[in-house]
């Protein structure tokens, strides 16, 4: 069977949640450090192994996904991450966040924020970025994150065309600019 098609029941769920919790960001920040684990090869290894028991393979992902997330996963979470194991699922997660950010897309009210910043965000900043951006644009705001050590501090926030250049990187740009002219 195809991993969309095995997905899809998964994601839709997942999005219903997201939907109702306004959580579209917490839970795309785990279902996108499940893709990274279900591609992750010793990941793979484990999860097949059949000396693990259940318990031990559901305790270290659960654990591996709070480590890739900087968070603690809620009993939601968790019992969805248990459930994927129970179900042999956990390969499908890619599958899941692909379809999972289509439906975030396709929601009228819900925006997708790419923010890059100079170091790994915490999740208290995630989540602060989060609330701004849902105050500013007044829709439900989800947001995936990447690293630019080129920035020096500060961040950049994209949504296809718009750009947010809050960098120290593009300050001193504008400085350095601005001292040529004149």
């Amino acid at each position: 069977m195809e991993l969309t098609t095995i997905a899809k029941p998964y994601a839709n769920a997942v999005f219903e949640i997201a939907e109702q919790n306004k959580s579209h960001s917490d839970w795309r920040g785990v279902l996108e450090a499940g893709a990274q684990l279900a591609n992750d090869e010793n990941m793979q290894a484990f999860i097949a192994s059949p000396s693990a028991t259940n318990e031990n393979k559901a305790q270290a992902v659960v654990a591996l996904f709070g480590l890739i997330l900087g968070r603690a996963l809620n009993t939601e979470e968790t019992s969805f991450v248990a459930l994927l194991l129970d179900n042999s699922r956990i390969g499908a997660l890619p599958s899941m966040l692909e379809l999972f950010d289509m439906m975030n897309n396709l929601s009228s009210d819900a925006k997708t924020f790419h923010v890059i910043s100079a170091y790994k965000l915490s999740a208290a900043e995630e989540k602060q970025i989060v609330s701004d951006l849902s105050d500013k644009y007044s829709t439900t705001v989800s947001i995936d994150t990447e690293v630019d050590e080129n920035l020096v501090g500060g961040v950049v926030i994209k949504e296809g065309d718009k750009v947010i250049d809050l960098s120290i990187k593009a300050r001193v740009n504008e400085l350095g600019s601005r001292l040529s002219i004149n």
